[in-house]
């Protein structure tokens, strides 16, 4: 799954969903600020961390008090970027959802693909 030419590899595994908002943007911020120093980046999400590309929560969960953007803004720029996102099979499943509940873009992976992502990748960071 990762390309040939890319010198630097980053996973980041997203394990929270949207019932902890506190816990949602940074892996998406920081995987944009990877993308925009060219290296090849990937968001995984497993256990609750779907719920969090669900179309009808992106534009629910936000900052708290004036400042601040919804968590569309951060996932806009960070695939708008390269940052690709994977979402694991049967975590939908944990949180009754279908890929079509999803935004577009999402692709699904099982266990063994995950693996291969971590084993070769440069870092892997979890949330």
């Amino acid at each position: 799954m990762w390309s040939d030419d890319a010198d630097t590899k980053i996973l980041y595994v997203q394990t929270h969903g949207a019932d902890d908002p506190g816990r949602c943007a940074t892996p998406f911020f920081l995987a944009a600020s990877a993308a925009a120093m060219e290296f090849e980046v990937m968001i995984y999400f497993t256990m609750y961390g779907p719920t969090l590309l669900r179309k009808d929560v992106i534009d629910k969960i936000g900052p708290k008090g004036e400042h601040g953007q919804l968590l569309r803004y951060f996932i806009e720029q960070a695939t708008g970027l390269g940052v690709r996102l994977l979402v694991c099979q049967p975590s939908l499943d944990l949180n009754d959802l279908s890929l079509g509940d999803l935004i577009d873009g999402v692709q699904m992976i099982g266990g063994a693909a995950f693996n291969d992502l971590a084993v070769s990748a440069d870092a892997v960071i979890s949330f």
